[in-house]
């Protein structure tokens, strides 16, 4: 079954999800600040978001940027569709942290230039081997994992009925006073 629905307004309850995957969705999204909130609203705590976005600090992000500028002019034509924007690793992070996400992850990948012909990409394919190592940050595309860390929610365990209990110890009757201190001062003289 699919269900094709608002980013922004999802038609979950609460705290209600285990996991929720964005594939190029924050870049599509009229307002990805919206979509995030509302990802943050349906998971539950530790629950988590896989984004899939592509990189602006990259050879792809430069192309495309390139071919915005040229368009201006009346000359050039996108490699990509023009719809969203190229949202950078950093600026999702810090929107990340915001919305108490913890990132878990993040991966790159397709260090090539953007080209249009298959013997252009075969040509390129030693920079997918060596991109990895040497400029890993610069991949077209990049996978982002975050674990919502919900702050002040503790996972209660059975830890308290294993713990040894003293015998004779010392215990509290706060607000008791009258059964707890019943000594008068006659008492207190005579011992």
């Amino acid at each position: 079954m699919a269900l094709v629905t608002d980013s922004a307004a999802l038609p979950f309850s609460e705290a209600s999800l285990d996991l929720v995957v964005l594939p190029h969705t924050l870049e599509l999204s009229p307002d990805p600040h919206a979509t995030l909130r509302e990802v943050q609203r349906v998971l539950v705590h530790e629950g988590r978001v896989v984004i899939a976005g592509l990189n602006p600090a990259s050879l792809w992000g430069l192309r495309q940027w390139r071919a915005r500028q040229w368009r201006r002019f009346g000359r050039g034509r996108l490699y990509l569709p023009d719809a969203g924007e190229f949202i950078g690793h950093w600026r999702l992070r810090d929107w990340l942290r915001l919305l108490e996400f913890e990132l878990e992850s993040i991966d790159f990948g397709c260090w090539r230039p953007a080209v249009r012909s298959e013997r252009s990409l075969a040509r390129f394919r030693w920079m997918d081997r060596v991109g990895a190592r040497w400029w890993p940050i610069f991949g077209a595309a990049y996978v982002v994992v975050a674990v919502k860390r919900t702050h002040g929610a503790k996972l209660v365990g059975a830890a308290w009925k294993t713990a040894p209990v003293r015998a004779n110890a010392p215990v509290s009757i706060a607000g008791r006073a009258g059964l707890a201190n019943t000594h008068t001062d006659k008492d207190l003289e005579s011992s």
